[in-house]
Order: C-alpha cells, then sequence, then structure tokens
C-alpha cells in the first residue's frame, strides 16, 4: 500500500463537507478542520477545501510531521492505522498510542527496551517496533499492533462518549469506520 492510496482511504472515509454541532472541530471539508487548514494557509470557505490541498494537507500535517513515513517503510498496514488515528483522534494522540504499545508488547522489557512516551516517532520507537517483528515475525507483530492501537482509540473515544456527552453522537461512527475498519 503506498501513501496515495492510504491518503485515498482518508478522503473515502471522511467524505465531503460536514459541520456537525456536535463536533467542536467545526467545519470540515474531507476530514480537513478549518483550524488545520487556516494554519496551512488555506483561507477560502471550507465547503470550497480542493482535494488536492487538502492533500497536500494530509501528507505534511498526518504523514511526515508526526513520523509515520518510517513506519510505512516497515509496515504499511501499521503506518495506515496510525495515519487515519492521527487524523481522526490528532496525530501527537496516534504517536503516543504507538510508542505504548511497543511498550507493552515488549514483555517487560524482555523482548526489548522500554522506549520514552514522548509522541516523538524517532530512531528509537523505530527501533522497538523492528525489534517487536524480529521477536514475533511480521504477520505476527502487525496483529499485536492493530489490536493494540485499536484498543486504545477505543478507549479514547469511550472516554469522550461516556456519560452521555455530545460525542455519543459519533460512538457508532467510530466503532464502524474506525475501530477495526482497515485492513
Amino acid at each position: 500500500m503506498t501513501i496515495d492510496e492510504m491518503i485515498g482511504g482518508i478522503l473515502d472515509r471522511e467524505g465531503g463537507f460536514v459541520d456537525h454541532p456536535s463536533d467542536p472541530g467545526g467545519a470540515t471539508m474531507f476530514g480537513i478542520t478549518q483550524a488545520v487548514a487556516r494554519a496551512n494557509g488555506y483561507t477560502g470557505p471550507m465547503r470550497s477545501l480542493p482535494k488536492a490541498t487538502a492533500i497536500e494537507i494530509y501528507r505534511r500535517e498526518y504523514i511526515e510531521k508526526p513520523g509515520f513515513l518510517a513506519v510505512a517503510e516497515i509496515d504499511p498496514l501499521v503506518a495506515e492505522e496510525l495515519i487515519d488515528s492521527g487524523v481522526n483522534a490528532g496525530p501527537q494522540r496516534a504517536r503516543l498510542w504507538f510508542q505504548q504499545a511497543l511498550n507493552v508488547l515488549n514483555r517487560r522489557q524482555k523482548d526489548y527496551a522500554d522506549i520514552a512516551e514522548d509522541g516523538k516517532i524517532g530512531p528509537r520507537s523505530i527501533a522497538a517496533f523492528q525489534a517487536l517483528r524480529r521477536r514475533r515475525g511480521e504477520a505476527k507483530a502487525r496483529q499485536l499492533m492493530l489490536k493494540t492501537l485499536n484498543g486504545l482509540q477505543f478507549m479514547h473515544y469511550f472516554g469522550l462518549a461516556k456519560g452521555g456527552t455530545k460525542f455519543e453522537d459519533f460512538m457508532i461512527g467510530w466503532m464502524d469506520s474506525r475501530i477495526g475498519g482497515l485492513a
């Protein structure tokens, strides 16, 4: 799977213009919030955000800056999950989930040393991911990472929605499209 295919999948899942009253992100187009669009130089109405601009923003803000290109070189499916999670819950949160997953999957440091959970995907995070893959095999490491990342993402959404908050409006959609919704 290529980066362009990942972005295409995000565009398909996010759809076009949305301005749901329960969404604190406000008006979005292709899943890009107005705040993110403005921070990236777009000044027009959100309903008119060009698809090409959305693709550039996704590449820069949700793939390159968070360090997910390095993950994509190793395992595109894990990278796709991280990128998609970053789009929906924020890239910083997705980076942190990746590090937390690596730390709970190392069998109390028997397989590889813990890494800092600082939300920065650098050489140590990548080395830990490679160590997990060597220890468990590529397919099993992928499965473990995807299950753990989905569990962390679910807990995030559950925390937002519990107690009848406005986020409950989105829980079924999150469950259908975000939790275990990717290949």
